[in-house]
């Protein structure tokens, strides 16, 4: 189940707590961003192991900018609370290629 992260504190709080975290950075605007939404929501059902996490860069973007995501959509791994992994773009087969490595 994908969570979505309202604030700076909380973003910060949950990459910290837990072991692997996949992050969709999006917009409501974007296109893309709309387009692998299911695939992500998919994954975060199929990689149990992994916290999975959205967060709208419109509504939340001191969490964006404090990542250094400047394209939508980008997706971060975090792994102990450090930044292991990047896929940016509507991609969904190196964004799971990307999640089997970290999330099994």
């Amino acid at each position: 189940m994908v969570k979505i992260v309202a604030t700076a504190e909380e973003f910060n709080s949950i990459i910290k707590n837990n072991q692997v975290v996949i992050v969709d950075f999006h917009a409501t605007w974007c296109g893309p961003c709309k387009m692998i939404a299911p695939k992500f929501e998919e994954f975060s059902k199929k990689y149990d192991k992994a916290v999975f996490i959205k967060i709208d860069v419109d509504e939340v973007p001191d969490v964006a900018e404090q990542a250094g995501v400047s394209s939508m959509p980008t997706f971060l791994i975090y792994k102990n609370g450090e930044k292991i992994a990047e896929v940016v773009g509507a991609n969904p087969t190196k964004l799971e290629t990307e999640i089997k490595k970290y999330a099994l």
